[in-house]
């Protein structure tokens, strides 16, 4: 009704765009400014102009009724089978390029007869390290849960994949101590210096520590992009994913050293709450594990650390 009178210009047109006789719908504006107890129209001129609280009502109103049909469409999107959210924990050491392709691609899934409405379901990324991706998903934080390991137990409605190997490999700086040091490095040697270490983002399960020696000096960072740039500063060692660290050992910022314990390799897996709803996976969940089962997307996953977001 206020846009139709602010549009229009009178209270006569804006009756004949509604339907309504002219008293009518000037009785239903003295009833709003009542409510309100302001004066919402100028009736000293020939035309309806609106105040500058009219205009503010207006202005409002406007939103909240774009906000009221938004809500109404993403209401009958969920009724079909999309998720209200969808939240992920993503592993560090996860391509973080290949997860906003991944994210950009499933913002412009398009329903079918609906071309201009995406997805329903909001998503929520977090980032974890080491059992922290796991207690994400078991303790019902999350839904998905991309590059955990297999090592944990399972303890009942969760699904488990593999994503696939990494390789973690001995890097230092090239003016590190033990860059010049023949191989290969022995623990006697590794433990009289200091070691970067990502910390274990797990809250209430026990944190995992891995090729750490009983006295050796570590510094902890809160992440394996970090502990590459301490590294890579030469403030310590440590193993680091080989497709992280490939770029900056073939520009000669990074010397691979072999170790005595020599390489490791681990398998990454996603997994997911099997039981999400008991009228089973939502469509949100069931697209980001449909492109999970591309071994293109696996291997980007694991691989590709090269991008903008670098």
């Amino acid at each position: 009704m206020m846009d139709a009178i602010a549009r229009t210009g009178s209270f006569a047109a804006a009756a004949r765009e509604l339907g309504k006789v002219p008293s009518a719908l000037t009785y239903s504006v003295r009833q709003l400014e009542e409510a309100l107890d302001v004066l919402l129209f100028d009736r000293s001129s020939r035309q309806a102009q609106l105040t500058a609280a009219g205009t503010e009502l207006l202005t409002e109103g406007r939103r909240l009724l774009q906000e009221m049909s938004a809500v109404a469409n993403r209401v009958r999107r969920v009724a079909h089978g999309w998720e209200p959210q969808l939240a992920i924990a993503v592993e560090d050491i996860v391509s973080v390029p290949t997860i906003f392709e991944l994210v950009q691609a499933f913002c412009e899934v398009r329903a079918p007869g609906t071309p201009d409405e995406g997805p329903a379901t909001r998503l929520r990324l977090r980032s974890e390290v080491l059992t922290g991706t796991w207690e994400a998903l078991v303790s019902g934080q999350v839904d998905l849960a991309i590059g955990v390991s297999g090592a944990h137990n399972n303890p009942g409605g969760i699904e488990l994949r593999p994503l696939g190997p990494i390789e973690f490999i001995f890097c230092v700086a090239p003016h590190h101590a033990l860059a010049g040091l023949p191989e290969p490095l022995t623990d006697e040697l590794l433990v009289h210096q200091r070691a970067i270490a990502v910390a274990d983002s797990a809250q209430r399960m026990a944190p995992m520590t891995v090729n750490l020696l009983p006295g050796q000096d570590v510094l902890t960072v809160p992440s394996m992009r970090a502990k590459l740039e301490a590294q890579l500063r030469g403030l310590g060692c440590g193993f680091v994913p080989e497709p992280l660290a490939r770029p900056h050992l073939e520009a000669g910022h990074l010397v691979r050293k072999e170790t005595a314990r020599g390489a490791r390799s681990s398998t990454l897996h996603y997994a997911w709450r099997a039981e999400r709803s008991a009228l089973g996976l939502g469509r949100a969940l069931q697209w980001w594990l449909a492109q999970l089962e591309s071994p293109t997307t696996r291997r980007a996953l694991l691989e590709r650390h090269a991008g903008r977001l670098m």
